[in-house]
């Protein structure tokens, strides 16, 4: 059997479900042509069991335990030995089909919402996104796994139906014409089952969007005393998934009593039938033994169309479900970038600010609004194509939307200031591309100033993270992901408010090891704190989204670069971050605007 999951689960086609399952099947046509294979064996064997039964007690009847009884035997017993096996050997490769859909599914629905971006939550409900992986790739799956049983038994009826019109061309018919028509009432159940199996999936899909939203915001919830309501709503929609389930299971159970009782009276039918031509003459006691097994055994064929025709109707509304994410367009990368890559340590500039990162530079870049220098950190590295297409940035030149995703990826690595940790090994939380050493990890660690989070995980790097990172604190979980930055080591790094929820005394020994080690490599740290800019080599001044001016953080903070206005201003947003002396009153302020005044005035300069 295959492992899964599979390295590459290719590039499906997203026209629809039929045309997804269709892929599929061609991913996995070798297991899925021996599973029907085997199925056809296995149902062809037992077909011709009822008949060489019949034979037997013809022989017997006729010539006692003579050879042909004991070939007869002998065929019974091959036929035994072929259905064990293939029946062993299939089950093998049926549940082979269904895993390596369902994990295709998976795969494909995790790769897609891995690259989307933040356009999935914006297209797609969190509860949709879920229940594609949850349910929807598992129904998929079990298509396949029946796919074998349901092509066997057709096979199987028409061997039936063959050797029946040998036996008896009556018989034969009832068969030929009785059992389509069994199979053709129970297939009216299908599509109502269908509607309400899709109206079930829709309320589940939001139920489940309805409690992730409900738990990701418990902490607000109590906060404004909103958990009545939430709890309130959850219920209502769960009652809702209720009914919805109930509907789904009141068809079914009429579908199953059906598919009980309709071949039943098929079968009943059939042995009224032959056992009046048996006393009539017209057939043998060995045909009549041969009709009613023929009978007995083209229910379980019944059954599979059935279960076939309900699992091909479940897998088209997941496959529907799976197509409609599979369908959202990532925020980056979604056509190939087809320019040349440029050569290592080239500027990397931000044309709407102005912002140059020269080659080998560590530069903080400060601004009165936070959220202004974020942004700006954040589209240098390329993560909503259509968001930055007026706000274009280039590398050595390029645009970082003609050159392909995984090279702006490999070359430049952005941490934002909300750290994401996952669930799993201390160690491979830090080393994503599972590439260092444990030394390389212990470095990393220490140069984030990240040994407490070491001691504190049982077992060190082989500890185990809770989701989230839940058993760190924010300022673990911080220096946590700093060290990840810091070990993948990229041409540029950027790094959004790396140590603001972290004491003065870390974040000094922070300053000071990160500008250590990136020293000769491109680095970007957007901050306001003096403790960093101390360290930094130059830092670059925003105001209403422009670079104003550049310069190491002394002269900014005395001259502004030659700029009267940037002093002041800048002063007044460092000041607000520094702990060893209060903010800068209004009279401070006009003091310093005199004494850079009467400096200009006099030729001084800095």
């Amino acid at each position: 059997m295959r492992s899964l999951p599979l390295d590459d689960p290719g590039t499906p086609p997203l026209s629809g479900p039929v045309a997804l399952l269709w892929w599929l099947a061609g991913r996995q046509w070798g297991i899925l042509l021996a599973a029907v294979g085997l199925g056809i064996l296995q149902f062809a064997a037992q077909a011709f069991t009822p008949f060489v039964v019949g034979r037997a007690v013809d022989d017997g009847l006729e010539s006692g335990f003579g050879p042909d009884l004991w070939r007869a035997c002998g065929t019974l017993l091959a036929l035994g030995a072929v259905i064990i096996t293939t029946s062993a050997i299939g089950h093998r490769y049926d549940v082979n089909n269904w895993l390596r859909a369902a994990f295709t599914s998976s795969q494909l629905v995790g790769r897609t919402v891995a690259r989307s971006g933040h356009t999935i939550t914006k297209e797609l409900p969190t509860g949709e996104v879920v229940s594609a992986v949850a349910n929807d790739a598992l129904r998929i799956g079990e298509v396949f796994a029946l796919a074998a049983h349901f092509l066997g038994s057709l096979v199987a009826y028409g061997i039936v139906a063959v050797l029946m019109l040998r036996v008896s061309v009556p018989l034969g018919l009832v068969v030929v014409l009785g059992l389509p028509t069994v199979a053709a009432i129970l297939g009216l159940l299908v599509k109502p089952l269908s509607r309400r199996q899709s109206a079930q999936r829709e309320a589940s899909g939001r139920l489940t969007t309805l409690g992730s939203d409900t738990v990701s915001g418990l902490r607000i919830l109590r906060g404004i005393g909103g958990e009545e309501v939430f709890t309130g709503r959850y219920r209502a929609q769960s009652q809702e998934t209720r009914r919805r389930g109930v509907e789904v299971a009141r068809t079914q159970s009429v579908l199953d009593a059906l598919q009980v009782l309709l071949p039943g009276a098929f079968v009943v039918t059939l042995i009224w039938l032959g056992a009046h031509m048996a006393l009539a003459g017209t057939i043998t006691p060995g045909q009549l033994v041969s009709t009613y097994g023929f009978a007995a055994f083209l229910s379980w064929p019944v059954q599979n169309a059935t279960q076939m025709l309900q699992a091909a109707t479940r897998a088209h509304i997941g496959a529907t479900k799976v197509v409609k994410v599979l369908q959202v367009v990532p925020a980056t990368g979604a056509t190939p970038g087809t320019a040349t890559a440029p050569p290592p340590h080239v500027a990397l500039v931000d044309e709407v600010s102005g912002l140059h990162l020269e080659p080998g530079r560590v530069v903080a870049l400060v601004s009165a609004d936070p959220d202004e220098s974020a942004r700006i950190a954040t589209r240098l590295g390329r993560f909503d194509d259509e968001a930055e297409k007026d706000t274009p940035v280039r590398l050595g030149g390029v645009l970082l939307s003609d050159l392909d995703k995984d090279l702006v990826r490999e070359r430049i690595v952005v941490a934002e200031a909300t750290p994401h940790l996952f669930s799993g090994l201390l160690e491979e939380e830090l080393d994503v591309r599972g590439s260092a050493t444990e030394d390389d990890l212990l470095r990393a660690i220490a140069m984030a100033d990240a040994q407490d989070v070491l001691d504190s995980v049982p077992d060190g790097l082989a500890g185990e993270l809770p989701e989230k990172g839940r058993s760190l604190s924010g300022g673990q979980r911080q220096r946590v992901a700093l060290a990840r930055a810091l070990l993948i080591d990229p041409e540029i790094l950027v790094l959004v408010e790396p140590t603001s929820a972290v004491d003065a005394h870390t974040e000094a020994r922070i300053a000071a090891r990160l500008a250590d080690v990136r020293r000769g490599r491109t680095t970007l740290v957007v901050t306001a704190s003096p403790l960093v800019l101390d360290h930094v080599d130059e830092v670059a001044f925003v105001q209403d989204g422009v670079v104003r001016a550049r310069a190491n953080h002394d002269e900014l903070l005395t001259h502004g670069a030659d700029d009267l206005e940037v002093a002041l201003a800048y002063r007044a947003v460092v000041g607000r971050h520094m702990d060893e002396e209060p903010v800068e009153d209004l009279a401070d302020d006009e003091r310093l605007h005199e004494e850079l005044m009467a400096e200009q005035q006099s030729g001084g300069q800095s």
